[in-house]
This record gives C-alpha cells, sequence and structure tokens, in this order.
C-alpha cells in the first residue's frame, strides 16, 4: 500500500510543467486507486462488471482532469466523478434487467479484514442486502460514511448540503436497524440458528 502524498511533494507535482499532466494524473489516480474499487464493487456484482467500470472511472477521471481544482483534495473530486459514473453505469443496468442484481462480493469485505467467522460473513451478506435495497444517492453516502469521511466532504462530494447529508444517515441508520431487527424476529419466529 502507497502511503499518501506529503503536501510538499504534491506542491512539488503541481510545479510540474504541463507536458507532463498526465504523469501528475497517474500518480494521483496511482494513491487513490481504491477508491474506483470501493465504488466499483458498491454497483456492480461480477468482476467483469467491476473492471469495465473502474476502467470506465478512470478514463473518464482522465477526461475531466483539467477541470480539477488542485485547491482542493483529489480524493474527493475521484469519488465524485467514481460515483457519478457509476450511477450512471448503475441507472443503465437497472433499465436493462428491471430486476435486483443479485448480491455478491461486499465493499465491507474489501474495507474489514478477511474473516473465517460465517456469522461476520452473514452479517455482512445481510448488511450488502439492506444496502442494495438503496438507492443510487444513499448507496454513494453510505460508501463515504463507512470510508471515515466528514460530512463536509460527503456532501461536497454528492453535492447536498452538510445537514442533509446528517439527516440522510440517521434515516439510513433507522432504516438498517428496522431491517435489522425484522430480520431477527424472523429468524427467532422460524427456529432458525
Amino acid at each position: 500500500m502507497k502511503a499518501e502524498l506529503t503536501d510538499v511533494q504534491r506542491e512539488q507535482l503541481e510545479k510540474v510543467p504541463t507536458a507532463t499532466r498526465e504523469d501528475r494524473f497517474l500518480v494521483l489516480l496511482e494513491e487513490h486507486r481504491k477508491i474506483l474499487y470501493k465504488v466499483a464493487n458498491l454497483y456492480c456484482r461480477n468482476r467483469a462488471d467491476i473492471a469495465d467500470l473502474v476502467q470506465e472511472m478512470a478514463l473518464q477521471a482522465w477526461r475531466s482532469f483539467d477541470h480539477y481544482d488542485h485547491s482542493r483534495r483529489f480524493s474527493t473530486w475521484l469519488y465524485r466523478v467514481a460515483l457519478n459514473v457509476a450511477i450512471s453505469f448503475y441507472r443503465g443496468e437497472t433499465r436493462r434487467s428491471r430486476t435486483m442484481v443479485p448480491t455478491g462480493e461486499s465493499i465491507l469485505e474489501i474495507a474489514a479484514e478477511a474473516s473465517e467467522s460465517s456469522d461476520l460473513q452473514d452479517q455482512l451478506q445481510l448488511l450488502r442486502g439492506f444496502i442494495d435495497q438503496l438507492d443510487g444517492l444513499d448507496k454513494a453516502l453510505v460508501l463515504l460514511y463507512l470510508d471515515e469521511n466528514p460530512y463536509s466532504s460527503i456532501a461536497e462530494v454528492l453535492g447536498i448540503s452538510e445537514s442533509n447529508v446528517g439527516t440522510r444517515i440517521n434515516r439510513i441508520k433507522q432504516r438498517l436497524q428496522r431491517g435489522w431487527a425484522d430480520h431477527m424476529r424472523k429468524e427467532h419466529t422460524h427456529g432458525v440458528r
């Protein structure tokens, strides 16, 4: 895992002539490439779609790089580009399939350390099922929240106010808690476990 650029390294990178714009982009993209995979894993279920979406996000980031404001964090800008591409992809997939996408690998599995515990895997699978039921904006919000981004960054990436971020997160938490309680009630009623 590569360490983040220091402020001095970032300043030096910014002073590089325009002729090496591609080099600047590639360094920053490499430093933050996990963002692309986190977003792709949230919106896609199979490896081929994930690879295609990551490639499309990287391409769109390159095309938009001239519009990147270097006074802001690259990660925030990249999240915004990646989420816009992923949401467009998700909408296209939804229109084509008109069915729920089956649950597969979880963004949470990538974020969490690997565990052999079947209970943890079951809980992650259940949480993934709850997240899959959210609309595109709320999925993006959960991703950014689970990635421990501050409300101000989430607001900037999603183009909503900080207070809206807090309100939406609280509502999502409440829905998840109700869903969890319903699941536990069903398990208890049916004698599962």
